[in-house]
């Protein structure tokens, strides 16, 4: 493995580490640091990254070069409707030389591990990798493997094919920390992508510039961040006011209120403070808890989005004033 290069400072802080990873990213991915920020929030948060948007805009490079950047495993499963458990998180086989059954790892074995077209595999497919995701560990054949943290998974899912796909049902959408769009690139970042990417491979200009350790320190620094008793309150306001919206058949379940305050620690920590603001809540609330709703019948009808439906609710219920 290579050598950490341009790494953060020798006792650097938890911005100095989350901005090596963003520079570095940014030589791979152009014009979409608000994405990249939100990728390593998700990582250091200890969550998982659901990507959807259309082919070609760099979902497998961001996740790649996101390994790439925190030296460690990267591993990749296309998923596809005759994919097996087994494919995703190993499987046990006879060792006829030892007389015994020898594990075999899956790719889920990985720090990172791509789940690129999540939603073409069969639902059997997708629940082998609802236990890694919720659990960090692994069951076959009755027998418990634990996971090597850091551990993220990030999905990928294209909004516009509906044949031949299974859409990820609501209780595993839920174990996704966020759900981001990366939408396609600005003209000028366009531009920089053909000058940089149209015959050269950009991975070979980056190397790791934090170690997993220091990933681990900078999830330790998040759960140090304090969040004040009125951003708790204001926060399930929020979940509560979902939960009435009469735009919303589904509102935020408490594990979605949790999701959302631990980015918003991470978020704190990545702007070096040592304490949650109302804005970090209120700039994270789409990507964290827009995938969680499910909209009505009759909003559906009137071009209501979760998102939309969310942004109402925001502007609704008032913001504490402090920290």
């Amino acid at each position: 493995m290579a050598s950490i290069e341009t790494a953060a400072p020798r006792g650097a802080t938890f911005s100095d580490y989350y901005e090596s990873v963003v520079r570095n990213v940014e030589r791979v991915i152009q014009g979409k640091r608000d994405v990249i920020e939100l990728m390593l929030l998700c990582l250091v948060s200890e969550g998982h990254l659901l990507l959807e948007d259309v082919p070609g805009v760099g979902k497998t490079n961001l996740a790649k070069s996101l390994a790439t950047s925190i030296e460690c495993s990267f591993g990749r499963v296309q998923f596809t409707p005759d994919l097996l458990p087994s494919d995703v998180v190993g499987l046990t086989v006879w060792n006829r030389a030892d007389n015994t059954f020898d594990f075999r790892p899956g790719p889920v074995f990985n720090n990172v591990v791509l789940a690129d077209e999540i939603n073409r595999a069969s639902p059997k497919t997708q629940a082998a990798l609802l236990e890694a995701m919720a659990e960090i560990q692994v069951t076959v054949d009755g027998t418990t493997y634990p996971l090597t943290p850091p551990f993220m998974v990030i999905a990928t899912q294209t909004p516009i094919e509906h044949e031949g796909t299974y859409p990820l049902p609501e209780s595993q959408l839920d174990r996704f920390l966020m759900r981001v769009s990366v939408g396609y690139p600005s003209p000028s970042a366009e531009l920089e992508i053909l000058d940089t990417h149209g015959d050269h491979d950009p991975f070979r200009d980056i190397g790791p510039v934090v170690s997993n350790a220091d990933v681990e320190r900078m999830a330790a620094a998040t759960r140090q961040v304090h969040v004040a008793p009125s951003l708790k309150a204001y926060l399930v306001d929020v979940a509560q006011a979902t939960r009435r919206s009469t735009h919303l058949a589904l509102g935020v379940s408490p594990r979605a209120t949790l999701a959302l305050q631990r980015v918003a620690k991470a978020r704190a920590a990545a702007e070096g403070r040592s304490y949650v603001m109302p804005d970090d809540m209120k700039a994270l609330a789409v990507p964290v808890l827009a995938h969680r709703l499910l909209v009505t019948p009759e909003a559906q009808l009137q071009g209501i989005s979760p998102a939309d439906a969310l942004g109402e609710v925001l502007r609704a219920v008032p913001v504490p004033g402090g920290h």
